[in-house]
């Protein structure tokens, strides 16, 4: 029988948590990469042996680990992802660093995708050895135009992530960029068509743009199809029947709004989801509201929302969770995780009802990705 683990990307290392099924007893083991950033730690469900490390070391540079005993060893790529080198003419671009890797569909058990800052788009059918770039992204005369050149971009870095695939086509891609917004391609990424109907973008000129949004995080459920995400302003689903975003976020209580980064979807219940609201005032403080944190969680798509900290700090809690940081763990009842950029990795095994501290004193963390290891 599988165990559950968890990889925990930090500041400052890659650690992991694990337990039987039953999540009784847990152990932790690492640091693996000390003192280099993992931005994206990735077990694949599809063997449960294979995993990749989004690593950028500062001596080295950005690259990607694989491994294959579950996280336990580790080995660089051979070609990590990196730009095609640009003519003469041009102005090149360089990659700083890989920030979000998904695994291919099951009927290509080699495949992975990796998204980069700045923006790039990258592919490897290889279990992640060697990497080439979606030309159909990367080289589209639009792109620039699409990501808003370098200008102004967030804390971190400007970013392609929530690299996603239609559970009943995997030709159909979706990605977000912060900056840039929702695209989705229906042919591998050949080619590629702005998704953001519907949402806003308080930060631009024109309030219904094309593109250029700011997505933080975006889910597409494996059952529905349907597609929802967390964006710098507000809470959105997208019925796969429909071409136009619901805000969703407007049925959260109004004191405590709709801006976060992460979002978490039920693997079996297309209805039920989970987000952990930051204060979105104007200076933008990326805290919990108050100091006081909670998940929100919806039963009903988003129509409605229940505030879930029962176990959690109640005051003077002034943590972010970044948008790789929360996860689910598959299991009956669904586990749910969160890593703080203060170091602790909370759980629940009651779908959010209750939360334990699984551990304190990590680095900075970057990402949570729960997955069943052989």
């Amino acid at each position: 029988m599988g165990r559950l683990r968890i990889l925990v990307g930090s500041r400052k290392g890659l650690f992991a948590l694990e337990a039987d099924r039953g999540r009784r007893k847990w152990s932790m083991s690492g640091p693996h990469f000390l003192g280099q950033v993992v931005n994206h730690a990735v077990l694949d469900p599809r063997d449960g042996r294979t995993a990749l490390a989004a690593v950028r070391a500062g001596h080295l540079g950005p690259t990607v680990y694989r491994s294959e005993d579950g996280g336990r060893s580790w080995k660089e790529s051979a070609k990590p992802p990196a730009f095609d080198k640009a003519a003469s003419s041009e102005k090149g671009m360089s990659v700083s660093h890989v920030f979000w890797l998904t695994p291919g569909p099951a009927s290509e058990p080699r495949r992975w995708y990796a998204g980069t800052s700045p923006q790039g788009l990258f592919v490897s059918d290889d279990a992640g050895r060697t990497w080439r770039g979606v030309a159909g992204f990367n080289a589209h005369p639009q792109r620039l135009a699409w990501i808003g050149g370098l200008q102004d971009a967030p804390p971190d870095g400007a970013t392609l992530h929530s690299i996603q695939l239609d559970p009943a086509n995997p030709r159909h891609l979706y990605i977000g960029m912060s900056a840039g917004g929702a695209f989705e391609s229906f042919d591998d990424g050949a080619t590629w068509s702005p998704l953001n109907r519907g949402c806003a973008a308080d930060f631009l000129p024109d309030p219904d743009p094309e593109y250029g949004h700011d997505v933080h995080c975006l889910r597409v459920h494996p059952v529905s199809g349907d597609v929802y995400q967390q964006n710098h302003c507000g809470i959105y689903r997208l019925d796969r029947a429909a071409s136009r975003w619901e805000r969703i976020g407007r049925a959260m209580p109004r004191r405590i709004g709709d801006v976060g980064f992460p979002l978490v979807l039920h693997p079996r219940d297309p209805k039920s989801l989970w987000v952990f609201p930051m204060d979105g005032g104007t200076v933008w403080p990326r805290v919990p509201i108050d100091g006081k944190p909670a998940v929100y969680g919806s039963r009903d798509a988003g129509g409605s929302w229940r505030r879930l900290d029962q176990g959690l700090p109640r005051a003077q809690a002034w943590y972010t969770v970044k948008r790789q940081a929360m996860c689910g763990d598959g299991l009956d009842p669904l586990g749910l995780y969160f890593g703080t950029t203060g170091g602790e990795v909370w759980a629940s095994f009651d779908e959010g009802e209750r939360w334990h501290c699984l551990c304190l004193h990590l680095p900075h963390i970057y990402s949570v990705e729960a997955a069943l290891a052989d």
